[in-house]
């Protein structure tokens, strides 16, 4: 398993938080999420033969968040 800290931009509450791991955890290849509202900080445990991190990136930011740094 792989792991990838990002800042995220956008989530101001805990069901901002929520929605997105449960987006996150919905996906094929993440096996689990950690965040942390007050930091903006999200960690995801992937599968890296199944996901990649732009993939992730990606998932974040269709949920209508901005991934400010990696």
């Amino acid at each position: 398993m792989s792991n990838i800290e990002l800042t995220v931009d956008g989530m101001k509450c805990g069901g901002c938080s929520g929605r997105l791991k449960r987006v996150l955890e919905a996906t094929d290849g993440i096996t689990g999420t950690d965040i942390v509202l007050d930091t903006k900080k999200v960690t995801v445990e992937y599968d890296a033969a199944n996901i990649d991190t732009d993939a992730i990136k990606g998932l974040i930011e269709g949920a209508g968040f901005t991934v400010l740094a990696a």
